[in-house]
């Protein structure tokens, strides 16, 4: 009976090993970014351009939960701040995101210092380029196996592995994004380029570039009537407008489009968005993931947002779907003394 248990406690251990070492293989191979469905709550994720681009200072947070009801699930959190300095017109900010993936404990953090310069092409016409310079490191943790020096012949399970498991998994490189950002008082289109410099991101010691990251987002705003001949805003100056927005992601051989809308009716925003490509692709599989439902509020100088992406694909609902959550805060340190500003904004949602 001993030895029995001893020869199942070994093969036991190999599974798992073998287990690790193919989910560090798919890591390499297929590691694509991480997503946030409110990717304009996070302008500086999306493309380094929007530093910035408020013309205040801001703070922001952006946590995203996805497939929740799933042991492979993900988790994201970025929190970021940006600065407008006008007499530069100049845009900078930092940005920090972290993301743990799957069972394995595959996790990822990165640094980032952004930099926009807003350029007026004409009375009507703003151009904004941005470059991002940022340290990811990338590691794998053990914590969710189990090996076999945890058991014994009743069962019992030790809390911690006498396996050396950590040398060596793990990668530290750095990386460079572009962006830009063109854009008149209701209109806006933009574009970011991710890991221009294809860093190795292999934490088992191959060669596995990072590959670039292609992003096209836009929007166009409409304005609604308010009454008593008002159009865009109330009599207090609350925004009521329609937003159609778009963006178009790729990576190696990953597409993905969100198209939607914003309805903004302060304090209130609600939205709408499909995530997919309703056509044939991979070996004849549709492309499509969720359907996004997203509530925010403008509260002053804070705004928060909800939303729930309804997973349609293949994993179906039984995931969880994904919960996301935005917040953000601006403010201005500009020197009161100083005329006011007339360079116009990005219309771009808050959400």
């Amino acid at each position: 009976m001993v030895s029995y248990y001893i020869e199942l406690r070994g093969m036991r251990r190999a599974a798992l090993l073998l287990l690790g070492f193919l989910s560090l293989l798919s890591y390499d191979g297929q590691a694509q970014d991480p997503q946030f469905s409110q990717f304009y709550a996070a302008p500086l994720y999306l493309n380094p351009a929007f530093a910035g681009s408020t013309e205040l200072t801001r703070v922001g947070l952006n946590f995203r939960s996805q497939w929740p009801s799933l042991e492979a699930n993900f988790n994201t959190a970025s929190v970021y701040f940006d600065h407008f300095f006008e007499d530069y017109n100049s845009g900078v900010g930092a940005i920090i995101t972290g993301d743990r993936q799957g069972l394995q404990g595959l996790q990822s953090i990165s640094i980032g210092l952004q930099y926009a310069y807003q350029l007026r092409l004409t009375e009507k016409i703003t151009f904004r380029p941005g470059v991002q310079g940022a340290f990811y490191n990338r590691d794998v943790n053990y914590s969710n196996l189990l090996f076999g020096d945890q058991l014994n012949e009743n069962g019992l399970i030790a809390p911690v592995s006498g396996e050396n498991l950590n040398g060596g998994l793990s990668r530290s490189f750095f990386d460079l994004t572009l962006g830009g950002v063109l854009y008149t008082e209701n209109l806006y289109f933009g574009y970011s380029a991710g890991h221009v410099t294809t860093p190795n991101q292999s934490i088992t010691g191959d060669v596995s570039p990072l590959p670039m990251k292609h992003s096209i987002h836009g929007g166009y705003r409409i304005l609604l009537p308010s009454g008593f001949g008002r159009i865009g805003e109330d009599e207090k100056g609350r925004e009521r407008s329609v937003t159609p927005t778009f963006q178009y992601k790729r990576q190696v051989n990953f597409d993905q489009l969100d198209v939607g809308a914003y309805l903004t009716y302060e304090p209130l925003v609600v939205g709408l968005w499909y995530r997919g490509i309703p056509v044939p692709q991979l070996e004849s599989f549709p492309n499509s993931e969720s359907v996004i439902l997203l509530a925010g509020f403008i509260l002053e100088d804070f705004n928060i947002g909800y939303s729930f992406d309804y997973t349609i694909s293949g994993l179906g609902i039984q995931s969880g779907g994904a919960h996301e959550i935005s917040i953000v805060y601006h403010f201005s340190l500009r020197d009161p003394r100083k005329p006011p500003r007339s360079i116009m904004k990005i219309p771009c949602p808050k959400f």
